[in-house]
């Protein structure tokens, strides 16, 4: 029997593995000893764990999806006890703001920081689907991030209006107005129609028809005046868009302003009194006050 002499490489003197690759040989380089210790290391640690800690699978039939560990740790137990912390926490600033007039806590800085983050958590929930991320509305869903009412912008016309809702049929309580539709129950003729969109656009100075506008002057006074009044800035009483702003709430284009006209607009908005609690309602107010101008 022949002696076998390993292949050493005659660059680095390191001994090879015998495997050549487009001419270039590999090396049998022995890992570094720090390396192999960490390694062991991550094994003696694994197994420590998985002794300590719910890790290891459980047996069928013991009714576990896994062990529980030596130390008795469980994410669901401190979450619960996280939660419990929380939620006595939001008691107690709930319960303050439920005891404090919206005035008091517009004027209490601590309390006013607690309904600002309690009102922005409420509002993604149940405002933003049509609202917008932040009140910024969209087309048919009014921009909260202005100072731009429809009806009442204070701190109280806001909490009542969330309250009682917009032409909300369940609450008698619910903020009320109708807008005819003149073109569909016959009010006013195609052209009529025509002309008072070019009445409506001139009072924010989007028209220069002369004639047209001449022609719907009266159709206004007649028709229109008693709500948006006679200089058409409206009337937040009743919910009433002021027209000469160029703010338009489903649209300022003519086709938008005659669908207006010719169908009305009547959307609603539902009363959340009993859907959420009187704090939660607070809070939403104030949050929804500061989004805008701060209306007083």
């Amino acid at each position: 029997m022949t002696d076998h002499k390993p292949d050493v490489d005659e660059h680095s003197g390191t001994e090879t593995t015998g495997h050549t690759g487009d001419g270039i040989q590999e090396l049998n380089t022995p890992l570094p000893r720090w390396w192999l210790f960490i390694f062991f290391a991550t094994i003696v640690w694994a197994v420590i764990y998985m002794v300590l800690m719910p890790a290891i699978p459980a047996l069928p039939g013991t009714g576990m999806t896994n062990t529980l560990g030596t130390r008795g740790y469980s994410d669901r137990a401190l979450v619960a006890q996280e939660l419990s912390a929380l939620n006595a926490e939001r008691s107690a600033g709930a319960s303050a703001l439920v005891s404090a007039s919206l005035s008091e806590i517009e004027n209490d800085l601590s309390l006013q920081q607690f309904a600002l983050a309690m009102g922005e958590s409420a509002f993604g929930d149940n405002c933003a689907t049509c609202h917008g991320a932040g009140g910024r509305g969209a087309k048919g869903y009014p921009m909260l991030a202005d100072d731009i009412w429809l009806w009442d912008g204070t701190l109280d016309g806001i909490e009542t209006t969330l309250l009682h809702g917009i032409r909300h049929t369940e609450d008698p309580d619910t903020r009320q107005s109708a807008m005819p539709a003149f073109g569909r129950d016959g009010l006013l003729s195609d052209k009529e129609i025509e002309d008072l969109v070019q009445y409506v656009l001139s009072l924010s100075g989007g028209s220069k028809d002369a004639a047209a506008i001449s022609r719907a002057a009266p159709i206004f006074a007649q028709q229109c005046a008693i709500c948006h009044g006679a200089t058409g800035t409206g009337n937040r009483q009743i919910g009433a868009p002021n027209l000469t702003d160029a703010e338009w709430l489903y649209g300022g284009e003519v086709r938008d302003i005659s669908l207006t006209i010719h169908n009305a607009r009547n959307s609603h908005m539902p009363a959340w009194q009993g859907r959420l609690d009187e704090a939660t309602i607070k809070a939403l107010a104030v949050y929804v006050h500061s989004l805008g101008g701060g209306e007083k």
